[in-house]
């Protein structure tokens, strides 16, 4: 049996393999189709969060990123893309 570590497995990890974990947590699948377990996907989820922290991947690029907006009476939705301005409309009604 290896004597891999979880923080030795982190610190070995390159970014192709970073992005394919990344991905299958994101599509709950490996590359190849398979389904991850919940087990699988939470060591993946930990382990793609850990490099991102340890390698400093900019916020906006990490995993689970949620672009800041404001909302309410103040809210006046400058600077909002119209992409993001239409996340709230009615589908029902197109």
């Amino acid at each position: 049996m290896s004597d891999m570590t979880f923080d030795k497995m982190i610190n070995q990890m390159t970014p192709a393999i970073y992005e394919s974990l990344k991905q299958a947590v994101a599509l709950r699948k490996w590359p190849d189709g398979r389904y991850l377990t919940p087990e699988q996907t939470e060591l993946c989820l930990e382990a793609v969060m850990r490099f991102e922290m340890e390698n400093n991947v900019p916020e906006e690029n990490r995993v689970g990123y949620l672009e800041r907006r404001t909302c309410g009476a103040g809210a006046t939705g400058a600077g909002v893309s119209p992409e993001m301005a239409g996340l709230a409309r009615d589908a029902t009604r197109d």
